[in-house]
């Protein structure tokens, strides 16, 4: 007895598993130096090429099967140091008890474990069981509320200052849901980047090196860390250097610790932070307002044009 599974899986957050091809051009500049970069020299300067690979560190969620006794079961598998919310949708079946209608095939995954999604019982001499579902996952535990004990600490080093390029409601790339309330934070490559909040990595990317204005072409190429908070929340820190970043996913950080460079990698028009507070609103991504802390321990809402210093 067989059951066939096609299995399309739409993952709305990055992660490992996923792999980004890059091309490191080598040549001599004009004066001898050695350069860099990701595009060849436009004078057909003889150059070496390196192949680089990009991957994020391993987590995904994955969704299998099996035959116990006359119940197709199916299973869940969370990798994520973090809940993910899953939605399956059944395309086609045959053979199979279809689920209760009344009932959403949704569900929240606990951080790395398995669950135990639903059984499926075989129908009286039906002749080869067939399933075809598609499943959508999102880290982040759903419609989580923010509720941060203090304001958010400035992720730079205490007693800096670096003014802020982009927030809410003075935005030019910041034009969707999740990046609405987001803050660019203009700083020089190299320099530290800590916990704006601690909570437990569960997503990084580390080893991208270009940036670039091609949203398509250098969005995927940014180095992130993903901070998820004990009130289900998370924060994203991109655009970092490369193989600049000093935390794991499972690591637990505290705010104000250590955890990466800044950098210009993505979409990014120059050397920038981009942090933005984050959360799941049921397989959607939405940025949230959020204040840093402030002298005095004063809440200050970032703006456009100020001048942030860490507290």
């Amino acid at each position: 007895m067989h059951i066939k599974v096609v299995l399309s899986a739409w993952l709305l957050l990055a992660s490992g598993g996923l792999v980004f091809a890059q091309s490191l051009y080598k040549y001599r500049g004009a004066d001898g130096e050695w350069i860099y970069s990701d595009r060849p020299p436009d004078d057909g300067t003889s150059v070496e090429i390196r192949q680089l690979e990009t991957a994020r560190q391993d987590s995904a969620l994955s969704v299998t099967h099996e035959i116990t006794g006359r119940t197709a079961v199916l299973t869940a598998h969370n990798q994520y140091f973090a809940p993910v919310e899953l939605v399956i949708t059944i395309q086609r079946i045959r053979g199979l008890q279809y689920p209760d209608p009344d009932s959403e095939l949704r569900w929240v995954v606990p951080p790395r474990s398995d669950l135990e999604l639903m059984g499926l019982e075989l129908m009286e001499d039906a002749a080869a069981p067939f399933l075809e579902y598609q499943y959508q996952y999102l880290a982040g535990e759903p419609n989580a509320r923010h509720q941060p004990q203090h304001a958010y600490r400035a992720p730079f080093a205490i007693a800096s200052s670096y003014p802020v390029s982009q927030a809410y409601p003075e935005v030019s790339t910041h034009n969707a849901p999740d990046s609405y309330y987001a803050v660019d934070l203009a700083m020089p490559i190299g320099t530290d980047v800590v916990a704006a909040r601690g909570g437990i990595v569960f997503d990084v990317a580390s080893s991208n090196f270009r940036g670039g204005l091609d949203a398509e072409r250098d969005g995927p190429a940014a180095n992130v860390v993903r901070i998820v908070h004990d009130d289900g929340t998370y924060a994203l820190y991109a655009h970092l250097n490369t193989n600049s970043i000093r935390v794991r996913p499972g690591d637990r950080v505290e705010r104000g610790e250590y955890i990466a460079d800044s950098g210009n990698t993505g979409f990014s028009s120059g050397p920038h932070l981009h942090f933005a507070v984050m959360r799941n609103v049921g397989l959607r991504i939405e940025s949230l307002p959020f204040e840093f802390m402030g002298a005095n321990a004063t809440a200050v809402v970032p703006a456009a044009g100020m001048t942030l210093t860490a507290y």
